[in-house]
């Protein structure tokens, strides 16, 4: 472990895990993961970032398209920020998005699909999906768009990517998710036994993110819990990649296996004592940059493959 992972998860546990333990208000909580972004959240040498709109005048998502300059783009990775489905943005997210869309040779587009309590569940999803009938629509084949996401976000992309399977629309070449929440029942092992040495999770505060997402309806709708969906093959090629010292490392696991039940080629890697959502400190911790060189060499291999 290197000592700039030691620093940031010794800073998460002091201070950001300490106050998503007492924090009631997601417009402050919004507030500060957009300063943080800005204060520690490092862009990759040639970033570019252009704003787009995804589909129609009935229904469409503000995105934000990240690039860098330098790569020669094979393809489209729609990439779903994480933030509990209550924070969190294009903004958030581009730095990393932008590094794993070069290191993948992929252009990366960033929905701001809408956020709880505001817009309650399933207002993401929606989003989620209206955003990949666009890509559809705009020509980009299927066999050249990848879908990634974080967290809560990695979570929506695996939803989506059960949703696309049922609906039997083209099924993107691969996924990537990383530290993803599939489960919100929140039934899973590690809830309980990394209670403690999460960095930046707290656990009693789950149901709560729960309680301001879902309102209402069952914790295992497929939707919110791809988890629990009935996967159709066939399933793309699928990275998941999560720490094992995190309150969703059994999220991780569970889904891998889920996947290659319906016949998937599907990989889960567990990282030692990393934080939740570690690729985000790219360009600022070793293990980050290669996490995200390993996750762009998977979607690169199979973008290759079509």
């Amino acid at each position: 472990m290197s000592w700039q992972a030691r620093l940031i998860a010794a800073g998460l546990r002091l201070i950001v895990r300490r106050r998503l333990a007492r924090e009631r208000n997601p417009r402050r909580a919004r507030a500060r993961f957009l300063l943080a972004a800005r204060l520690f959240f490092r862009d990759p040498p040639f970033a570019l970032y252009l704003r787009d709109r995804l589909g129609t005048q009935e229904a469409s998502v503000p995105a934000l398209w990240a690039r860098v300059a330098s790569t020669r783009e094979r393809g489209v990775l729609l990439y779903l920020h994480g933030g509990a489905y209550l924070m969190g943005s294009p903004r958030t997210h581009r730095a990393m998005a932008a590094r794993l869309a070069a290191e993948s040779g992929l252009a990366a587009i960033l929905p701001r699909y809408r956020l709880a309590p505001e817009h309650p569940f399933p207002a993401a999803f929606d989003d989620a999906l209206t955003a990949y009938h666009a890509l559809l629509a705009r020509g980009y084949p299927a066999a050249r768009i990848a879908l990634a996401g974080d967290s809560a976000g990695g979570g929506l992309a695996l939803a989506l990517l059960a949703e696309i399977g049922r609906r039997d629309l083209p099924r993107p070449a691969a996924l990537v998710a990383f530290s993803p929440l599939v489960d919100m029942s929140f039934a899973a092992r590690s809830m309980r036994e990394n209670a403690r040495s999460d960095a930046l999770l707290p656990a009693q505060r789950a149901r709560d993110m729960r309680a301001f997402y879902m309102p209402q309806g069952d914790p295992r709708d497929p939707r919110a819990s791809p988890l629990f969906a009935d996967w159709k093959a066939p399933v793309p090629p699928t990275l998941v990649m999560a720490s094992r010292a995190e309150i969703l490392r059994d999220d991780a696991v569970a889904m891998a296996e889920r996947l290659r039940e319906a016949g998937g080629r599907a990989e889960c890697e567990l990282w030692e004592a990393m934080v939740h959502v570690w690729p985000i400190f790219q360009g600022r911790m070793p293990e980050a940059d290669a996490a995200l060189a390993r996750a762009g060499r998977f979607l690169r291999r199979h973008i290759a493959e079509i």
